[in-house]
């Protein structure tokens, strides 16, 4: 079997989070930025003697590499995965797939017309609390779903103008929230109907930090209702996660400032503020779910846990919970979506 090759296409936080799991699985990574930040984070890794590089262009990076991990701003993802996927190249993308529906289904649908896998990053989905939480409803355990409420907020994202500005992040619903969105549909199943909130400025990153919050209440297929709270806060908010989910048999919570299962961390150095959560009580939740991916087409292994459909139903719902927000009005996810 020829050696693991990646093209990283990014070199900031969510990479630097990344890669360490490339390396843990035996690949040989090529990083390409449009800034030069790739050159930089190569040459941090190369002091350490791993098998690291800066690539000169996109063209050549693409003819190389087996597969390709999508770590940069969101507004670029739908040009970089249709390129990749052209060439013929296995994708990873960051979560979202895309900042719209349509834009999403176009890259999955390029995906399957060229024959590789499309893997969308829903990271959350192997953070150990989560897993067991799925677990547990696969089981049964708690017998019916009826209310699933999830809360996420941090310090709002100063070390990238893109964050500040919801036409290129698509604001704390689009960037922060479809963590829950995606667990909420993983738990309870489709969405049918969306009605959200968001309360705050979201203006430009690097001018005063005001705190913006949001919430989205989605009614499933299955009849159960999903409560989900996203919070970009002022510098000094600790970074807090949880979940509340009841059924007719029972009743599951968490708490991450409870139960320290997770930590923030990063890579090399970093601006303030910059951090990404993973867990120290088991592996990288980063490296679980990359080597989740590539067993899916590299070693005949079963299908990842996150689906490429996954993807694209998370940005669908979230698009719909920001025209809410923006309108006030009940979105209907039309049944054809599903």
């Amino acid at each position: 079997m020829p050696p693991l090759h990646i093209g990283m296409l990014g070199a900031g936080g969510i990479a630097r989070a990344h890669l360490p799991g490339w390396l843990a699985l035996g690949a040989r990574v090529s990083v390409y930025t449009v800034d030069g930040s790739a050159r930089k984070l190569a040459a941090e890794y190369a002091e350490s003697g791993h098998a690291v590089t800066a690539a000169d262009d996109l063209g050549g990076l693409l003819a190389g590499v087996t597969a390709v991990d999508i770590c940069t701003p969101t507004p670029t993802h739908r040009e970089l995965a249709l390129a990749a996927v052209a060439a013929g190249r296995h994708v990873v993308c960051e979560k979202p797939l895309a900042l719209t529906a349509r834009d999403a289904e176009e890259i999955a649908a390029a995906a399957v017309a060229s024959g590789v896998r499309l893997h969308p990053a829903h990271v959350v989905r192997y953070f150990p609390a989560y897993a067991a939480l799925r677990t547990a409803v696969a089981r049964g355990d708690l017998g019916e779903l009826a209310v699933l409420r999830f809360t996420r907020g941090g310090a709002r994202p100063q070390w990238a103008p893109w964050f500040g500005d919801p036409a290129q992040s698509g604001g704390v619903i689009m960037d922060l929230m479809i963590h829950d969105i995606d667990i909420a549909r993983w738990l309870a199943g489709d969405v049918i109907r969306v009605h959200a909130r968001t309360r705050g400025v979201e203006h430009a990153t690097r001018t005063p930090a005001e705190v913006v919050t949001a919430t989205a209440v989605l009614t499933h297929a299955s009849g159960a209702v999903s409560h989900i709270n996203g919070l970009w806060g002022l510098p000094d908010q600790r970074f807090r996660t949880t979940f509340r989910v009841a059924g007719a048999d029972g009743l599951l919570h968490h708490d991450s400032t409870a139960v320290p299962g997770f930590r923030i961390t990063a890579q090399g150095v970093r601006a303030a503020n910059e951090g990404i959560p993973t867990s120290p009580m088991t592996e990288s939740p980063f490296l679980a779910e990359l080597r989740d991916f590539v067993a899916s087409w590299r070693l005949g292994g079963p299908e990842p846990r996150v689906s490429t459909r996954d993807g694209v139903e998370a940005v669908r719902i979230a698009e719909a919970a920001v025209e809410s927000s923006h309108t006030g009005r009940v979105i209907e996810i039309e049944e054809a979506a599903r």
